[in-house]
């Protein structure tokens, strides 16, 4: 009974981070297609303030996400 309760537990958290991943990239192409500049292109060229930005979009999607799997295994 408690490996099963840890298999299954590894296995929301693995689907969770699965999740985590595809909703970030999804996010940061979202935020590529709103705004006026390919921000591939910018973060090649050496622009930290987009990579700055890139990096706050994923620590932000990161938390939220991180929050709704939480929650929703509790």
């Amino acid at each position: 009974m408690e490996l099963t309760l840890t298999l299954l537990n590894f296995f929301y958290a693995l689907a969770g981070a699965v999740l985590a991943l595809i909703m970030m990239i999804v996010g940061y192409r979202l935020f590529d297609k709103i705004t006026p500049f390919d921000t591939s292109a910018e973060l090649a060229g050496g622009n930290i303030a987009v990579g700055v930005v890139i990096g706050s979009i994923f620590i932000g999607l990161g938390i939220a996400i991180g929050l709704a799997v939480g929650m929703a295994l509790n």
